[in-house]
């Protein structure tokens, strides 16, 4: 099942996806410049293999659920994500307030 839903943040406004799979839950939170996502997200090849692409993104690992990606800390981001001043450790709520 694929579930979408708007979420707003201070003035800005997201879209939330949830995608329930076999023994497993992908979560996104995006706009137009970037997103958010669970664990299943290979920041790494984001990095290397899709540098050319300038992903903004960030991963937070653990969660089950889109408010606890909201609130998690981002365990990793994508270079092009970390110049817009977002790092490992702020929650995915603040990188999104940057991706902006």
């Amino acid at each position: 099942m694929v579930s979408m839903e708007p979420i707003v943040l201070g003035d800005y406004s997201y879209t939330a996806v949830t995608v329930r799979l076999p023994k497993t839950t992908l979560l996104t939170v995006s706009n137009d410049k970037g997103y958010i996502m669970c664990g299943a997200l290979d920041v790494g090849l984001l990095n290397t293999q899709l540098q050319d692409r300038k992903i903004v993104a960030g991963r937070a690992v653990g969660v089950k659920t889109i408010e606890q990606l909201l609130k998690a800390p981002l365990e990793s981001v994508t270079l092009e994500a970390e110049q817009l001043g977002i790092y490992a450790g702020m929650s995915g709520e603040q990188a999104l307030l940057k991706m902006v």
